[in-house]
């Protein structure tokens, strides 16, 4: 009969890489700016290196989704690499909006490695003013 060993079994579970940058705290890709001007959305994202044709944009709602992938240094093996800060790989990155916005009118351009993305408010997420009607003053009680 063996011992149960519960530090051996925590050593064989697999060791997850937990930040997409290597050597820091767990920290989301790419870095985000989110504001709007109670017409629009606005998002920055910045991902520098990543081909805009390799990144995907998804609005279900008020979330919004990131993902692609950044390519990694080309060519070297393991032997040669002496320093590795810029991380690589696939990313995904979820944010949830202050608002709905209407996808179908959403506008993205990528410049100098920073996604930019345009969206308008969604019609119902817009305030709406509701007039207060004056009570009618002709209500008849039929029981007199």
């Amino acid at each position: 009969m063996t011992m149960w060993d519960p530090i051996r079994e925590l050593q064989a579970l697999p060791r997850w890489r937990l930040a997409f940058l290597p050597g820091r705290a767990a920290r989301q890709y790419p870095l985000v700016n989110l504001h709007d001007d109670g017409d629009d959305v606005y998002i920055e994202a910045l991902m520098p290196g990543v081909e805009p044709q390799g990144v995907e944009v998804t609005v279900v709602g008020n979330t919004l989704t990131l993902s692609g992938h950044k390519p990694g240094p080309q060519d070297l093996t393991q032997e040669r690499i002496h320093r590795t800060e810029r991380a690589a790989g696939r990313f995904m990155r979820t944010v949830q909006l202050p608002v709905e916005v209407d996808r179908d009118r959403a506008v993205a351009e990528y410049r100098n490695g920073l996604l930019l993305l345009k969206m308008p408010r969604s019609e119902s997420s817009k305030p709406r003013r509701i007039t207060i009607q004056e009570p009618n003053q002709e209500v008849r009680n039929d029981g007199n």
